[in-house]
């Protein structure tokens, strides 16, 4: 029997494209949103660099059970066809993309004196 090099390389790359491909988070998926300037919560919800930046600079602190609302929140928009909403989380203002899970900016009760959001459709108190 002799061996065709070409076509096992074919059958590895044919291999390659049907194995079925891992949905969690990998260590270079994390490195990835680090380096594009996100990070990622457990609960899958993302923060942009922006919106890490606002939560450092008016010292919110999030937690298990904010996290919680907050997913939440971005369920129930997206159960609606939200693509951009505004969660409230008590006093806690976070602007979601909700297709992508990503929060984009962060305002607290002494930012939101202008009350006033625009580019969003829907509001969600969670």
């Amino acid at each position: 029997m002799r061996l065709d090099p070409i076509r096992q390389a074919q059958e590895a790359r044919q291999a390659e494209r049907t194995a079925p491909r891992k949905t969690g988070s990998t260590a270079f998926e994390e490195a990835l949103r680090k380096a594009a300037g996100g990070t990622a919560t457990p609960a899958g919800v993302e923060f942009s660099k922006h919106a890490l930046e606002r939560l450092e600079q008016r010292g919110i602190r999030l937690d298990d059970a904010l996290l919680s609302r907050l997913t939440d929140g971005i369920e129930r928009a997206a159960s609606k066809g939200s693509k951009t909403t505004l969660v409230m989380v008590d006093q806690t203002a976070f602007v979601v993309g909700v297709g992508n899970r990503t929060v984009v900016t962060v305002a607290d009760q002494e930012s939101l004196k202008e009350r006033v959001f625009t580019n969003i459709d829907s509001m969600v108190i969670a």
